[in-house]
């Protein structure tokens, strides 16, 4: 097994951990009870699971659908790319803090703020576009031409956002300000 392999792991094991140790950490500090779980959530939390299992397996033993038999410039290429979706991923959920809910969690908690500050100072997404970039770079990095089939995570990421920010604009007062300000998904540009 080659290091590249390894650290495509080591790097979707640690998104995975850290993003469970927040969520116990956050509920463990909210002293109200969650709700019972619906069809609907407990379908998306099974979907990201298999989802995560098929990408471990892939990275650590699958070659599919190769695109290059010279891969090298490929593989790099995507493993800088997956490295800067990871990095942008875990600094905006980090600076995300208690604000942060599950994806299919989509609500405002009461005592939730807006964070307008670090990266959510130049996009309003952070998350969503480190995970985009995360996944294609791991599609890059081992040369596989489903890197193309991530386009489906991006379309529902769009429509996960747009949600969110309708959502937020009836929350917050200044959260169409906050727009004209930042960008959704990458900085400057879009």
């Amino acid at each position: 097994m080659d290091v590249l392999r390894l650290t495509l792991a080591a790097g979707l094991i640690v998104h995975k951990l850290l993003w469970e140790f927040l969520r116990w950490k956050v509920r463990a500090s909210n002293s109200q009870s969650k709700c019972a779980p619906t069809l609907r959530s407990m379908f998306v939390k099974t979907l990201k699971a298999t989802v995560f299992v098929f990408l471990l397996v892939q990275a650590l033993f699958l070659d599919l659908f190769p695109i290059s038999n010279e891969p090298s410039v490929l593989r790099n290429t995507g493993a800088i790319i997956f490295l800067m979706g990871l990095s942008l991923a875990i600094v905006g959920r980090l600076q995300l803090g208690k604000n942060w809910l599950d994806l299919e969690d989509a609500d405002v908690l009461a005592d939730q703020s807006l964070v307008t500050r670090g990266v959510y100072a130049y996009i309003r997404h952070p998350i969503y576009s480190g995970d985009i970039l995360l996944l294609i770079g791991l599609e890059l990095a081992l040369n596989s031409w489903l890197v193309l089939a991530m386009s489906v995570p991006l379309l529902i990421v769009v429509k996960q956002a747009l949600a969110e920010e309708a959502l937020l604009r009836h929350v917050y007062a200044n959260y169409d300000s906050y727009c004209r300000q930042t960008k959704r998904f990458i900085p400057f540009i879009a």
